[in-house]
């Protein structure tokens, strides 16, 4: 199995979002869009003034957490590469783990978002079509 790129890129904008959160932005800019254009020229260079998406990043942190309750190894390896980018060599060091073990832990949580993802919409679509 394969990482999946989409949901990579999901869990890099989550990653984005919850540092903001962390130091208080709610995932808002802390300076005007102006200054960010003249920063960095609009060639979104730095990553934390790329643009994120709430919507699909609050998604993301629900489908994150549900893996708390039945795939706790696969929560914990996602905090430690997204959010404390730790890598995967040092998060194999902190959970004991081969880095195999960590790169198949990443795969499998990739499926399991997508899989949560997937059935959340399929029942927003149901609850949208019954309420016609």
């Amino acid at each position: 199995m394969a990482r999946i790129e989409r949901i990579k890129q999901r869990l890099d904008n989550w990653a984005l979002w919850k540092e903001r959160d962390g130091r208080g932005g709610l995932g808002f800019y802390t300076s005007s869009s102006f200054l960010r254009i003249a920063v960095d020229n609009g060639s979104g260079g730095d990553p934390l003034l790329s643009t994120v998406d709430e919507v699909e990043a609050l998604k993301t942190d629900e489908a994150v957490t549900s893996l708390l309750g039945s795939k706790p190894q696969l929560h914990r390896t996602i905090e430690l590469i997204y959010l404390a980018d730790l890598g995967i060599r040092r998060t194999a060091e902190v959970m004991c783990k081969a880095e195999s073990t960590v790169k198949a832990n990443l795969e499998k949580a990739d499926f399991e978002i997508q899989t949560f993802l997937r059935r959340k919409e399929e029942e927003r679509e149901r609850a949208a079509a019954a309420s016609k």
